[in-house]
Order: C-alpha cells, then structure tokens, then sequence
C-alpha cells in the first residue's frame, strides 16, 4: 500500500516518529480491529484508532444511545439519542476519518456468532460491561488465537491488560470463576467517572497500535491499575496460570458455553 498524498499530510505527525514512519503507517493502514462495546471504554478507543488511520474497525454493540451514555460515551452526540450505538460510531468515526473503513455489529455477541466475527480481526478490544461477555470474549478470543486487550472501569478505577494467548495470561488466569451475582454492582448501580473510561480506553488504543507497529512493551503478564482519586498507576506481575481452564497446559475449556449460566445470570439480568 503506497500512502497518497493527503494521508502523508494527515498522519505526519505519527510518520515522523521514531518505529514509525510510512512503513509503520502502511501497517496501520492495513490492520482489522475489532471493538466490543460502543460505550465508555470502546469510544476513545474507537476515535484513537480511526484517528490513527486504522484500516478496518468492526464494532459490536447492541445498544441504542441514551442521554445517560453521554457523560462518558465520547463517540455518541446528543443528536445520537435514539440511534443505535454502531452507526452513532461510524457516523463520528468516518467523519473523523474517511480513509477508515467501518464494519458494524448491530447484535449481541453469543457463543454461536462470536468465532465468525472474530475470525477476520487481528486484534480484539474487549470494552464490554459484564462478566458474561468478558468471559466469552476470552475464551473466544483464547481458543482462536487472537490478541486481546481487556479494559474494566469501576467508580474511580480501571485496569487493563493484553492477552496474547498461550504465551501471557488471560483474563481467566487473572479471574478463573466470576464473582458471585449482586457482590460488584454495574456502572448503572454503582457509576463511574467519565475521565477514567477516556484513560483507560485510550490504554487500550495505544496497546492495539503498539501491537500493530510491533513497537515496545505489551501490558502482557501485567495488569495496569489505575486509581483516578490520587491519580496514580500500579502494575501487578500476572503470570501465566499453568492451571487455567482455557490457557493452561491441559485446558478444559475446549468449546465456548452458555456464559451468562456460567456467571449464574438469568435471562432477565443479561
């Protein structure tokens, strides 16, 4: 791919970084992301990455706007309200950028569609808000082989992490079992400070362009916390479970299940 000459003008400050150049934008340029989730944590990560001039974003939600999503969902304007979130997102996003070609999911991931979606990314962001979704997601993602970013956001903290599968941990390695239903409210029940879902998704984005341009240090085997009250970052050593259920070295997960069963959700809480 040969850049033209307006995205040699668009993307020049990125060109003229070191790592980068116009090698490391064609690369951008060619790469398929797949986000989960057109909420807190997908929208800067979604606006990072179109900015950025990845190729191809797909983007899964099944969610309608609402005003409620405002304070924090950068993606979607108040004019949005109504809309479904994936085409709110590829209205801002192709407006941002045209060179971005945007592929959305206007559906909720199951273990039945999961494999084929996934299937034509290189790298999966995971900006899900429930536990049967992250599960899936890895597992998913753990079973086909796929780089995953995971992002979880909370009141004032947030935590991120990069999974490559079978060489660092996974998110099962971090958490093996979900907590029990009711003991960790959602963001609907327990709220979450807008500025913290921007930090934390916009991690996840610069994880995904450092993956793609093959530059510096994966958040692999590391979870970054992030504590928005006395603005701090830690990071916690994740070693590889050699015990885990999808990546460890005699794994038991071998097919994707019934996740919401799994976290022990009814249908009514899904």
């Amino acid at each position: 791919m040969k850049l033209r000459d307006d995205q040699i003008e668009r993307y020049s400050r990125q060109i003229i970084l070191p790592y980068v150049g116009g090698k490391g934008q064609e690369k951008l340029l060619s790469a398929k992301v797949l986000i989960v989730g057109a909420g807190g944590l997908g929208s800067p990560a979604a606006l990072y990455l179109a900015s950025a001039g990845i190729g191809r974003i797909g983007i899964v939600d099944s969610d309608k706007v609402e005003i409620n999503n405002l304070q924090r969902q950068i993606l979607h304007l108040n004019s949005g309200i109504g809309k479904s979130k994936v085409e709110s997102a590829k209205e801002r996003m192709t407006a941002i950028n045209p060179d971005v070609e945007v592929v959305t999911y206007n559906l909720r991931l199951t273990s039945e569609n999961i494999l084929d979606i996934i299937r034509d990314y290189d790298i999966v962001i995971d900006g899900s808000d429930n536990f049967p979704t992250r599960y899936l997601v890895n597992d998913a993602c753990v079973l086909s082989g796929k780089p995953l970013s995971h992002g979880g956001i909370f009141r004032f903290d947030g935590q991120a992490t990069t999974i490559l599968p079978r060489q660092s941990a996974c998110y099962r390695c971090l958490f093996s079992e979900p907590p029990p239903p009711g003991l960790v409210p959602s963001c609907q029940e327990a709220g979450i400070l807008g500025a913290v879902a921007g930090v934390i998704g916009t991690i996840q984005a610069n994880e995904v362009l450092k993956y793609v341009l093959g530059i510096g240090n994966l958040l692999t085997g590391r979870l970054l916390i992030f504590n928005a009250l006395d603005s701090s970052f830690r990071q916690v050593k994740v070693p590889r479970d050699a015990k885990c259920p999808v990546c460890g070295d005699n794994p038991i997960v071998k097919e994707l299940i019934d996740y919401a069963e799994f976290c022990n959700l009814s249908r009514k809480e899904k």
